[in-house]
């Protein structure tokens, strides 16, 4: 989609540009003019990303990103209106290949800005650079098909306000008739495995002897009920002013009495259970949001900050400051090294701290990590620095502004309160994704220089054939204004979180799991069933209804079925992969040196002959350099762990991805095929310490960039530190295959 360049500030003097600035600024601003406090003025538009400008207001807060075109108006009558010297400004499209924008004076005396071409600007925004101020960057002409422009909410109006609650009132009576009918489809589907589970009892079978840890979830059950037991026991005797629970019943000795086991929405609980304890944080996004950051830590290493301290720092992210170096801890104990978690889609980070000891995030603390849990933007409690709930720009955004912003502003804390220069990051589901988004080259690369690996759990890049659901399909077929009447322009099915707060703790877990598990297609079979309810705790939360038609409406992922590269993009990879496959290896390493020679003769030749650029031509034909990579050399290490079984996302052709040198900048360093595994059973299986954590916990390490300041993790002593040797010039040898453009890679890669 391109931005129209004549609708770009048009000519006038200074005084004509003052009230240009002026009607543009209303247009961007938190309040209409009239209001009586005025504040939240527009004064200012940054790119935080190419794609991605936030408005800086007269009382120094944010507001949420607005089209890169109107952005740059305001950026543009801003300098207008400051410089009154009565020029004229003309705005033109370049000639030829410029890619920047340029201002020159024409005959007259007039300013002359120049904006580079359509053509132009597609290719420089593919390319792997980001250097440069984007707070006054040209807005990009080229956008990319995946990330259409967001709508434009202005201030509060009356007819805005008319408009918003008639979406509140359609959606709500159309989107609860949209569940209704997903929790019936849900139920409904129960009914035959109940009869078998019916039937196998009246035959006396055990219908659970088939679950692969069946014996392991029995005795963990009675290990949970007789602590509880002790600890009743424990109160009761310190009512009488009898002895400690633990003296109460030397039989229980080897079993710590944690308390009774409610199930909570409360992870602070949980932590406490397992020995451990939370606090949180809150952190302001470069657009206004503020979100939440949850640090696990252990009691008897770490003094918690007070509530002053753990509040947000305003929007500037990566100011090289920090609370304190880091140091030793409070026992006299070297540092841990941070670890930042993200979460799966309609989940918050609880879905890690279910588990009790072997939860991610616990079995990562005691394991010698410092554990951050990280929350996407509204979560349980929607919070913005100027808008409120009601405000439809408080729910414009999808996965771009999750991964650009939040994930840079989580990033970001944690580095300030811990002092390391990098972390560790792990994500799940749409934790990946997010990730996956804000690494890519077009996006914000440079967050990649601040990670020192990234473990992907069921990396979600591309779609499974669960995508083809007859609920999916119909959500993919219906227009965008058919799918904002169905589902509004504020929440995704507010009315969940109601339930949530209605419905009794299990019979919420119990319908959550129904629900979840009809529309996703998973199983509780590896799971410790006894702690189903627990699990559903932590979902759903507050997601905006743009980031849900984003997943599952008729222009992004559920059309393209990636997440960054179009439909036909990734057949085509596909095919040229299945090409390549039909050459045996001999023929291949012939080809490789065949073209080695004749990219060696091609740089003997003169620059610019003829026979050099056809040689040349011909070597990119019989060896792709990754024309169409997603990543830059800003992108840490990867490691990933691809779920066999998963109906909702293919990991593998995401492998075959990174196998097949389509990303050559990408060092994968660690990777998994689970067969057997599900979506959820990553982080939810009772084998996922053996299968997963364990392993996440040595690449951790593995990569860790600070293991002389670090104490050393439980079990990774004889862990090797990664060696990226040759990784600059490995990147400097892909660059010289990457000169040509989109259109001329097409070309030479279909010959």
């Amino acid at each position: 989609m391109s931005v129209e360049v004549t609708k770009l500030p048009c000519e006038g003097s200074a005084a004509e540009a003052v009230v240009e600035f002026t009607h543009q600024s209303e247009k961007l601003s938190f309040q209409p003019p009239e209001s009586p406090d005025n504040r939240g003025v527009a004064v200012e538009a940054i790119f935080v990303a190419p794609q991605d400008a936030v408005i800086v207001t007269s009382d120094g807060n944010r507001l949420p990103a607005v089209p890169v075109s109107e952005a740059y108006k305001l950026n543009v009558l801003r300098d207008e209106a400051e410089r009154h010297d009565g020029v004229r400004v003309h705005v033109r499209e370049a000639s030829g290949s410029r890619d920047t924008v340029k201002e020159t004076e024409d005959s007259e005396g007039d300013r002359v800005l120049s904006f580079p071409s359509e053509e132009a600007e597609k290719k420089r925004n593919t390319s792997d650079s980001t250097d440069g101020n984007l707070k006054r960057s040209m807005p990009p002409s080229y956008t990319h098909p995946l990330f259409p422009p967001l709508p434009l909410y202005g201030p509060s109006s009356r007819w805005r306000d008319v408009q918003c609650l008639l979406f509140r009132f359609s959606s709500f009576f159309l989107s609860l008739a949209f569940l209704g009918v997903i929790v019936l489809g849900s139920l409904f589907t129960s009914i035959p495995p109940a009869l078998q589970y019916i039937g196998k009892r009246l035959s006396s079978k055990d219908p659970d002897a088939d679950r692969p840890f069946y014996q392991e979830e029995i005795r963990r059950k009675q290990l949970r009920e007789q602590q509880v037991r002790l600890w009743r026991r424990g109160r009761s005797a310190r009512h009488l002013d009898h002895e400690d629970s633990e003296d109460n019943d030397e039989s229980d000795s080897d079993v710590k009495a944690v308390g009774s086991d409610p199930i909570v929405c409360d992870i602070g609980f949980y932590a406490r259970r397992v020995g451990l304890d939370v606090e949180t944080h809150l952190v302001e996004t470069e657009d206004g949001f503020v979100i939440e950051l949850w640090h696990v830590y252990d009691p008897e290493e770490y003094t918690p900050l007070s509530e002053e301290e753990r509040r947000h720092k305003g929007p500037d992210l990566f100011t090289g400051q920090f609370r304190r170096a880091p140091g030793p801890t409070k026992n006299i104990k070297k540092p841990k090294f941070p670890v930042l978690l993200m979460h799966g889609l309609l989940q918050s980070s609880g879905a890690y701290c279910v588990n009790d000891e072997d939860s991610l995030a616990f079995f990562l603390c005691k394991s010698g990590y410092d554990v951050w849990l990280g929350n996407n933007r509204c979560g349980f409690k929607p919070r913005h620095v100027l808008l409120e709930y009601s405000d439809p720009r408080m729910w414009c955004w999808n996965i771009r502004q999750m991964g650009v912003f939040d994930l840079a502003a989580l990033t970001s804390r944690v580095l300030y309160e811990t002092g390391f220069e990098k972390i560790g990051l792990i994500a799940h589901s749409q934790g990946t994704t997010q990730t996956f988004v804000a690494l890519a080259k077009e996006q914000r690369p440079d967050l990649g220089e601040k990670l020192t690996v990234f473990c992907a759990l069921a990396p979600a890049a591309y779609a499974g054939p669960l995508i083809g659901k007859m609920y999916f399909k119909f959500m993919r077929v219906i227009t965008p204004a058919m799918f904002r009447m169905l589902f509004g322009i504020h929440a995704f099915i507010p009315f969940m979180m109601t339930m949530h707060s209605l419905l009794h703790p299990r019979i919420y877990g119990w319908l959550g799991y129904k629900v979840f598990s009809f529309l996703f297609n998973w199983t509780d079979r590896r799971w410790d069933r006894d702690l189903k309810d627990r699990m559903f705790q932590f979902a759903p939360v507050y997601v905006s209804a743009e980031s849900m038609r984003w997943w599952l409406g008729r222009e992004c992922f559920a059309k393209h079925k990636c997440i960054l590269a179009t439909k036909e993009e990734w057949r085509a990879e596909e095919k040229e992969d299945r090409e390549l496959d039909k050459l045996n290896k001999q023929e291949r390493s012939r080809n490789e040196k065949k073209a080695n020679k004749i990219l060696k003769a091609a740089e003997r030749d003169m620059e610019g002959n003829q026979k050099a650029e056809k040689s040349k031509h011909a070597a990119r034909k019989m060896r792709p350099r990754g024309s169409r990579a997603w990543y830059n050399h800003q992108a840490p290490p990867f490691a990933l762990w691809v779920c066999g079984n998963d109906a909702l996302v293919d990991g593998t052709k995401l492998l075959r991805r990174f196998d097949g040198g389509r990303e050559p900048h990408v060092k994968v360093v660690h990777k998994k095929v689970i067969e057997e595994y599900e979506h959820l059973d990553v982080i939810w299986a009772m084998d996922a310490v053996d299968q997963v954590f364990k392993e996440i916990r040595e690449v951790l390490w593995k990569t860790c960039n600070a293991r002389d300041l670090c104490r050393t993790p439980e079990s990774c002593e004889a862990v090797p530190a990664w060696n990226p040797a040759g990784r600059e010039d490995i990147q400097k040898e892909e660059d010289d295959g990457m000169e040509s453009d989109s259109s001329s890679s097409d070309e030479n890669e279909s010959s």
